[in-house]
């Protein structure tokens, strides 16, 4: 093609588009303009498919929820279109290139992904709202499949890990701005603490959730050598940000996770095997079952509710006989379980615990904030609410893929030779251990926000784990 040539299609696709664009405004249709963006995002799509990855987490944090809450669905704009053009590109990608590479389908994190989206598939088959139950399986694999497969294609270049974590932590900074600001012309107040983050998260918990996740990973980056010093700056005074909007948030979950997870890390520094780890666990929840009563006897009597003092506000989280959020969330626990016991195997549906749990709701256990027609929402877990909708398989999977990342993060930090790697496997696996500790108040997975960094950093250890664990491998790499 010649170079006149090239310069008659440039002015004739102008031409037409000013005629196009001058008609449809005539028309009082002003949807014209955005053929150029929508053009270039499919020649973006076709040819730089990483920058539209990157680019979907970068607007997640600043995404607007809009959806049809009456099927249980809603879809976050316009983080969850370019990640639904991202899912089906990768299918199409996979196709004609023979599948997925056989060492990645080998991992045991892929593994139990593939086991808990297969047993999701099995219970929206036998659910009692398939329509909502197919929407939701769908809503998962548009995040699973660009953010986790894709991530492992992304992540094949090790610099593109902190691009990554970047890509959303600069969209989280920004929403922390907005949400202090307004935040602080009400005084700071602990109830306007609640919702001063909407329109971009919808509570208090859910922005917590995601400050509580990045804390780790943005103090690992402030202590990474192998970048730059203004770089470190910049991950040091973002992590203290963080510190402040999660201080700030009143999420009492989030500060109990991030506690949580320095626990863990002075263990890891101590050098405490991981199986004495899981051993500990497992024997604190055997003791939890077998004195259940005397405990939640112990617990009713603490009377301390939500305060705006740090100390008073993490005493409440014990509160469970006059904290409404605390007596709320025993509600939906307590009719999740009757749901289970009468569904054991395949539960009712994933994503329909919110149409079917008000029968199961006791008048004695119902609070303030309950209602009859039970539309107000999940079941507050990550494990609970698989356990009603999916059945003892599907809280099996979940578990599954908790303990796999976990074992293989701590893996990873413990076999590499590479420090920077060691790093940032470690900071990975404190931030997702944050939200498994989170994830047994609150579930945040069926949201974009959450989904794209948990599934993300999943990615950056398995990553690390496949391409960057070894001398071997790194250097190939």
């Amino acid at each position: 093609m010649t170079e006149k040539l090239k310069i008659s299609i440039v002015y004739l696709v102008t031409a037409i588009f000013v005629l196009l664009n001058t008609y449809l405004v005539y028309k009082e249709v002003y949807f014209g303009i955005l053929i150029p963006v929508a053009v270039i995002m499919i020649i973006m799509y076709i040819f730089s498919l990483e920058k539209i990855l990157l680019l979907a987490v970068f607007v997640t944090p600043l995404a607007i929820d809009i959806g049809d809450y009456d099927l249980g669905v809603s879809i976050s704009v316009p983080s969850e279109p370019l990640l639904i053009g991202i899912l089906f590109l990768l299918i199409l990608k996979i196709l004609l290139e023979g599948g997925v590479e056989r060492r990645i389908i080998r991992h045991p994190v892929t593994l139990a992904i593939l086991f808990n989206l297969s047993w999701m598939l099995i219970t929206a088959i036998t659910s009692d709202i398939p329509l909502v139950s197919f929407k939701y399986l769908l809503s998962r694999l548009w995040f699973i499949i660009p953010i986790y497969f894709g991530g492992l294609m992304l992540f094949r270049t090790k610099n593109n890990i902190r691009l990554f974590v970047w890509a959303y932590a600069a969209a989280l900074i920004i929403v922390i701005f907005y949400t202090t600001w307004v935040h602080m012309g009400y005084g700071f107040s602990e109830k306007a603490g609640h919702w001063v983050m909407t329109p971009f998260y919808n509570d208090h918990t859910a922005y917590g959730v995601i400050l509580a996740l990045f804390i780790p990973m943005m103090v690992g980056l402030s202590v990474d050598k192998a970048v730059s010093r203004n770089q470190r700056i910049m991950a040091a005074v973002a992590a203290v940000i963080m510190l402040v909007a999660l201080y700030l948030s009143y999420s009492r979950a989030a500060w109990v996770s991030v506690g949580f997870a320095i626990g863990v890390l002075v263990l890891v520094k101590l050098h405490i095997k991981f199986k004495w780890i899981a051993f500990s666990t497992t024997g604190l929840l055997l003791l939890f079952f077998t004195f259940q009563f005397e405990i939640l006897d112990k617990l009713q009597k603490n009377k301390q509710d939500a305060s705006a003092n740090f100390i008073e506000h993490l005493q409440s989280i014990s509160n469970i006989s006059s904290d409404a959020s605390n007596l709320e969330r025993i509600n939906r626990w307590q009719a999740a379980l009757r749901m289970f016991s009468e569904r054991p195997l395949v539960g009712w549906g994933p994503g329909t615990y919110q149409f079917e749990y008000a029968p199961f709701q006791r008048a004695q256990e119902k609070t303030i904030i309950s209602t009859n027609l039970g539309d107000m929402g999940n079941s507050h877990s990550e494990y609970i609410g698989p356990l009603a909708e999916s059945g003892m398989p599907g809280l099996i999977s979940v578990i599954f893929i908790l303990i796999t990342v976990i074992y293989t993060g701590l893996n990873v930090y413990k076999k590499s030779g590479n420090s920077q790697t060691r790093l940032i496997a470690l900071s990975a696996t404190l931030a997702l251990i944050t939200y498994f500790v989170h994830g047994i108040m609150n579930n945040f997975l069926n949201t974009d926000k959450a989904s794209v960094p948990f599934w993300g950093f999943v990615a950056i250890i398995v990553a690390l784990d496949l391409y960057y664990s070894s001398s071997e491998q790194e250097a190939e790499s």
